[in-house]
């Protein structure tokens, strides 16, 4: 018997039903996972992306602190511009006509210009236009008093930074600009939005996490094509917190005045009990309101940032040769060698030959043997030649560092300053910053002009203040400082130089102005405290005119006011230029004290 072959083809259909079992399943579990994946898995992921589709900010751009003067006058303010401004979505195209023709009469705005806005608002599905920029008082008080029938328009504010006293204390206060493109791809996380404001120097650089605040703004529904729903409320922006300086406005208003007149230079006022900076002045200088203009004309852009001048650089915190306001450190120098002790007497001459080179005394005559004091009091070059030629440069470069040169003095406007140059014998040993080392030598004349602070000396006013400071207070590095919440971080810091030392410094700065150099301090003022101090006469390493210096504290004993005057580029000498701008200013302190 022949057995029958089962047909291929019909076991295969009897398979079909299994296979599509099997598809069906598995299909069913992919979607079950999906599911699983998007409703539990990643339901907050989702949830956020369906919120951020259906809800819009309306942002309210936060106050930014102010900034007042230690006797709470306003230096740094927001002024609000007010825009009146419609929500196209939120009022009905029938009601339109009606409110268009209040406000048009109300503001005494064209009807047209306000139809074109409402309509291009319509049509871009905005959710608030702007119908008139800036308004005028007038206007704000008509919408003020009609806003009850007016609920389809809103007054919106903007603001601007301003400064009350324009230039002054400019460098100090520091000033604002719009965030750019760049900059909003990382501070956005911070919170900031497109042409936010953000602090560029000064203050308003430094405390820029304080005083900015935190944007707020109103919540609106939309649906799915971005038509307003409603609104699901408003959280106010939090206003930024305020900071009080150190500075007074009376003495800042003395330094900026005595600045009038001369080309370029700065004025510091200090405490030197604790580093209080009651006074801190440059010229050039800039009106800080140039920075809040929507438009700036080009040719005040020119002037501020391309200018020659510089009005942008704070001098307070630049370097410049000191001239003979540096022969302190060459003084503590010998005396803390032990080469030149305090009963040192040293003949000096019409001029003393250093290498190749005649360093003459500056009357040409010479003071025959004098001490320190005397020395001094009438600023003898030929004395501190023959001290620092004595001790060397290390000696005096070390000293320095003490007093607190060759190094950021801890001011919080710490971007604008200079740390200054003073050398040493391993600087020339490196090739001077220029040439290869041991190519250019330390050479005697080098010494020379170090020892009156010319040449390979270059300071900051900030650092001369520091280290008279220091003669003042009885040996305590100060640091300062412009905001009075940091009093309690600024520690005195002991310096290693005997007090015996110090006292002989502070002993011949007194006869400085009793009867030396600085003696005109006390011309046309009455009741003046006793005041100690030095005069300088630098020449300009930059192959520029004499710079005038001039230092003083008062009173002598226990002082409680020091002054730092600096004439940038002014021939004739530091009793001639500088002691003038620093006795206007003893005397508007004098007269607030008396």
């Amino acid at each position: 018997m022949i057995k029958s072959i089962p047909n291929k083809k019909l076991i295969s259909l009897k398979r079909q039903p299994l296979v599509l079992l099997i598809f069906s399943s598995i299909s069913f579990l992919l979607i079950l996972f999906r599911l699983i994946f998007l409703q539990l898995l990643n339901y907050e992921s989702f949830k956020t992306m369906s919120d951020e589709n259906r809800i819009r900010l309306i942002a309210a751009q936060p106050i930014r602190g102010r900034i007042f003067d230690k006797n709470g006058y306003v230096l740094a303010d927001s002024r609000v511009q007010y825009s009146l401004v419609i929500k196209p979505q939120s009022l009905k195209v029938s009601n339109w006509e009606n409110h268009k023709l209040i406000i048009s009469n109300l503001l005494n705005i064209d009807s047209n210009t306000i139809q074109k806005k409402y309509f291009d608002g319509l049509k871009n599905q905005l959710l608030s236009v702007t119908i008139i920029e800036d308004l005028n008082v007038d206007q704000l008080i008509k919408f003020r008093e009609n806003e009850d029938n007016l609920s389809s328009f809103e007054i919106a504010t903007k603001l601007k930074r301003y400064y009350p006293y324009k230039s002054v204390a400019a460098h100090v206060i520091g000033y604002t600009q719009p965030i750019t493109d760049s900059e909003y791809n990382f501070l956005s996380r911070k919170g900031y939005k497109l042409n936010d404001l953000i602090g560029r120097t000064g203050i308003e650089y430094v405390y820029e996490e304080t005083i900015r605040g935190e944007w707020g703004g109103e919540m609106i529904e939309v649906n799915s094509l971005g038509q307003f729903q409603k609104s699901l409320g408003i959280k106010p922006p939090k206003e930024g917190d305020d900071i009080v300086l150190t500075i007074d406005i009376n003495l800042q208003l003395a330094a900026e005045a005595v600045l009038k007149d001369k080309k370029a230079g700065a004025i510091i006022v200090m405490d030197p009990r604790d580093g209080a900076i009651r006074a801190m002045a440059s010229k050039p200088t800039f009106d800080l309101n140039f920075f809040s203009k929507d438009f700036k004309p080009e040719k005040e852009y020119q002037k501020i940032f391309n200018s020659p001048e510089k009005p942008l650089f704070n001098r307070a915190l630049n370097a410049y040769d000191p001239g003979s306001v540096w022969k302190i450190v060459t003084a503590l120098a010998g005396l803390e060698s032990g080469k030149f002790p305090i009963e040192t007497m040293l003949n000096t001459k019409p001029c003393i030959i250093y290498g190749s080179q005649c360093f003459r005394e500056h009357n040409d005559l010479g003071f025959g043997v004098i001490g320190y004091e005397d020395a001094l009091k009438v600023s003898s070059n030929t004395f501190f030649y023959q001290v620092g030629y004595g001790v060397g440069v290390d000696e005096i470069h070390d000293v320095s560092k003490k007093l607190g040169f060759n190094s950021l003095s801890g001011i919080e406007i710490s971007e604008q300053e200079n740390i200054g140059f003073v050398a040493s014998s391993e600087w020339a040993k490196t090739g001077r910053g220029w040439d290869q080392p041991g190519r250019t030598p330390w050479v005697p004349e080098d010494i020379a002009s170090m020892s009156i602070g010319q040449f390979v000396v270059q300071v900051t006013p900030i650092q001369i203040a520091r280290a008279y400071a220091a003669i003042a207070n009885g040996g305590y590095l100060v640091t300062p400082y412009l905001v009075k919440k940091n009093i309690a971080d600024k520690k005195l810091i002991k310096i290693d130089i005997d007090p015996k030392n110090i006292q002989l410094i502070k002993s011949g700065l007194r006869k400085v102005v009793e009867s030396g150099t600085g003696v005109a301090i006390n011309y046309g003022v009455s009741n003046l405290p006793p005041v100690s101090g030095k005069t300088g006469t630098a020449e300009d390493g930059e192959g520029g005119l004499d710079h005038a210096w001039f230092v003083c504290f008062t009173p002598s004993e226990k002082s409680e006011l020091l002054v730092v005057a600096f004439a940038q580029n002014t021939p004739g000498g530091g009793s001639v230029h500088a002691l003038p701008m620093a006795r206007e200013i003893l005397k508007v302190w004098n007269e607030k004290n008396l």
